[in-house]
């Protein structure tokens, strides 16, 4: 990398009094003490800086990811135990090390082979369980039970509430969204988390605060509990993958706005040192922040740089950490939320129905899956993948065979993907007008409307086309696609037109 520039150095502190609050509040989302989300911010973003591809691209603690984690966890010990930290801890190093392999193995593209409708259903789901989650903490009651439940309970005990902790939420959702109105790159949560924290301690505020955090600098360790590491494998590739895509897009459409060069391979490999600087850390998964990312861009950062003076920028001011303990908890739900509500694409969502009904579906049914499977969301994304898939292999299973009769020829125009499976469907339907017709004694088969046909497909149509030719009716073929293989065509030549 060049020199950092002085765009770099205010862009890179600006991002980390950002990131110091959140990552607070998205440690405790994911069941996880808060001073180990400031663990999860100091190194990954200083190593991270070294691999990305993206100048912009500011890494660590992130909703979506807190939150998978959670729920990758949920049956291994109870949130904050010393064994769910250890386990955290391990899970961000199988994270990291398909992150690497995959982005050495220039498997980087794996980034999109999650369909647009699942990504966005997911981050529907999930923002809807992450907004479950911090409701208690904003009416400071007991979230009791499973976090959907106590959201409900939460809300429909107002007698429970604490006011002094929804003033204190109140007066952040102000600072965080009006302060971007007069200016973009006014410090909402900065100037929240320094009132709160200046309020609650003269005030005696007796609400649910942060409480007791280390000081002092990062305790490496190597000691994972490796017994636990087969039964976290699914949900680290869940993680390795679905996180991924959020830094993925945060990188590709800041590129394509400064028309910059992107790397997927390079930003694979990024976010699994990320990762791995976490585990040693003995923090939990990182990925990619969308709005740190954006403030790091708006402040001016010209390189990497900016995301190293973030990491390092943390490492220094650990030791007072303690400063923060008096904030009241309230203000990091709120945090959270606010945050999460700007993942949501909701111009996508509207769109879907209008655009693919069958995709819609598929969106929805992943926002309901991962609500329903809360707080095991990961279980969520696969169901949204099997119903993609689904709907893919219905699409492929629909081969329509439109015909037209001139004297004593059919000719059928079929249109569609042609092979083993939806060949016999044109067999149908040629045979259902050859019994109609009994003067018919030729049939032409048009494949200049089909979208694709594979070999298996031109066997099963040849075979298809003996046996008619053993009743009797001459069948031809026309419109052999120009990108038919070699093998297709020697298949099908000697019933070809000419």
């Amino acid at each position: 990398m060049s020199r950092p520039s002085t765009g770099d150095l205010i862009a890179g502190v600006s991002v980390a009094l950002v990131a110091i609050p959140q990552s607070l509040a998205y440690a405790e989302l994911a069941g996880i003490p808060p001073h180990y989300g400031l663990y999860a911010t100091a190194l990954p973003s200083l190593l991270a800086a070294f691999f990305v591809s993206s100048r912009y691209l500011q890494t660590g603690p992130v909703a979506l990811t807190a939150l998978l984690t959670l729920g990758a966890l949920s049956g291994v010990a109870e949130p904050g135990e010393a064994r769910y930290i250890q386990s955290a801890a391990l899970l961000a190093l199988l994270v990291g090390i398909m992150r690497v392999l995959l982005g050495v193995a220039r498997m980087g593209r794996i980034a999109y082979v999650l369909s647009e409708p699942v990504v966005t259903g997911f981050t529907a789901g999930a923002a809807v369980v992450i907004i479950a989650s911090q409701l208690p903490k904003i009416f400071d009651v007991d979230p009791d039970g499973q976090m959907l439940a106590a959201a409900v309970r939460a809300l429909g005990q107002p007698e429970e509430w604490r006011w002094s902790a929804i003033a204190f939420a109140a007066a952040t959702v102000a600072l965080m969204i009006g302060g971007r109105h007069v200016h973009r790159l006014f410090p909402g949560v900065l100037v929240a988390v320094i009132v709160g924290v200046l309020v609650a301690g003269a005030g005696g505020y007796e609400g649910s605060k942060v409480g007791d955090l280390d000081g002092g600098f990062i305790p490496l360790s190597l000691d994972f509990p490796w017994s636990e590491a087969s039964s976290l494998l699914l949900s680290a590739a869940v993680i390795a993958l679905v996180g991924f895509a959020e830094p993925a897009s945060i990188a590709r459409t800041y590129a394509a706005a400064d028309r910059l060069p992107w790397n997927a391979n390079r930003e694979m490999v990024s976010q699994g040192v990320a990762n791995l600087a976490s585990a040693v850390s003995g923090a939990f998964p990182v990925g990619g922040s969308f709005s740190r990312s954006s403030l790091n861009r708006l402040a001016g950062a010209t390189s990497a740089w900016s995301g190293a003076i973030t990491g390092a920028f943390v490492l220094a001011v650990l030791p007072l950490a303690f400063l923060l303990e008096d904030l009241p908890t309230s203000v990091l739900g709120v945090i959270v939320i606010v945050v999460v509500l700007r993942l949501v694409d909701v111009k996508e969502m509207a769109r879907l129905p209008r655009g693919s009904f069958p995709q819609a579906l598929v969106g929805a049914g992943t926002t309901f899956a991962t609500i329903g499977f809360a707080p095991r969301v990961e279980r969520g994304v696969l169901v949204g993948i099997g119903l993609a898939i689904a709907v893919h292999l219905y699409r492929e299973m629909q081969v329509t065979t439109p015909g037209e009769r001139n004297h004593d020829t059919l000719t059928v125009r079929p249109k569609g993907v042609m092979w083993f499976a939806t060949v016999p469907q044109v067999e149908r339907s040629v045979r259902e007008e050859l019994a109609l017709e009994r003067n018919l004694t030729s049939v032409v088969i048009d494949l200049s409307g089909v979208g694709r046909l594979d070999y298996s497909g031109a066997v099963a149509l040849r075979r298809i086309i003996e046996r008619m030719s053993a009743g009797g009716v001459r069948v031809v073929v026309a419109g052999i696609p120009p990108s038919a293989s070699g093998a297709v065509r020697t298949e099908l030549e000697q019933y070809e037109s000419t």
